[in-house]
């Protein structure tokens, strides 16, 4: 007959009360705040055929405690982004993903000023203590080369500075298909398939970026 002494069972029942609470802390479930343009905003597309609804879906898949956040606001540049932030910060936002610029480069804005407005977001979001995932955008040469090189390069730049999670191009999931079958008429916002495909080629790493908020 096997038994434990009161000493060894009780530093058992400590060990096992000790796991289940980290686990518990583990699985504690964050709430993610997606601060962005039309893309994140859903523009053009049904309730629950945006980024956000379908990311969530993604997530809830793979088994994520998290509540995904539509910050995203149709037109907003990085000025825009940066002037809402303190208000998306409520007090149960955990982290925030901030994919921003989309329009400033539509609008051939100077990268040194979008540089400088999403510099500041993250200074923000540093000030407060809330991580942060970077999602980037590549542009074209349309502006020219030194545009597109200066553009695209702020985002490694600032992932680098501030020491974040850098997805570098929102469109990865469509860079290798037909283009235009996942693209609303205007050419520009994706469409429900579109955005299922980006949301498959971003996901894993908006769910490395949740696991890492669930193990802080």
């Amino acid at each position: 007959m096997f038994t434990f002494a009161y000493g060894a069972a009780r530093a058992v029942r400590n060990g096992l009360t000790v796991s289940l609470f980290a686990t518990a802390a583990f699985a504690a479930p964050v709430t993610v705040a997606a601060l962005g343009d039309s893309l994140t905003a859903g523009y053009g597309l049904t309730q629950g055929e945006g980024f956000v609804p379908q990311m969530q879906a993604w997530l809830d898949e793979q088994g994520a405690e998290v509540t995904l956040l539509n910050a995203g606001v149709s037109g907003d540049t990085t000025a825009g982004g940066l002037s809402r932030v303190d208000w998306t910060l409520t007090p149960d936002v955990d982290g925030v993903l901030v994919a921003l610029g989309g329009n400033d480069y539509l609008r051939g804005l100077d990268p040194a000023v979008s540089r400088g407005n999403l510099d500041q977001i993250l200074t923000k979001l540093d000030a407060a203590d809330v991580p942060a995932i970077l999602v980037g955008l590549q542009a074209g040469t349309n502006y020219g080369a030194d545009y597109a090189l200066e553009f695209n390069g702020m985002y490694d730049a600032l992932a680098q500075s501030y020491d974040l999670p850098l997805y570098p191009d929102w469109f990865t999931g469509l860079r290798s298909v037909d283009l235009q079958a996942y693209l609303q008429d205007d050419g520009i916002h994706p469409n429900a398939a579109g955005v299922k495909l980006i949301v498959a080629d971003m996901g894993p790493a908006v769910l490395d970026f949740v696991n890492s908020l669930t193990a802080h």
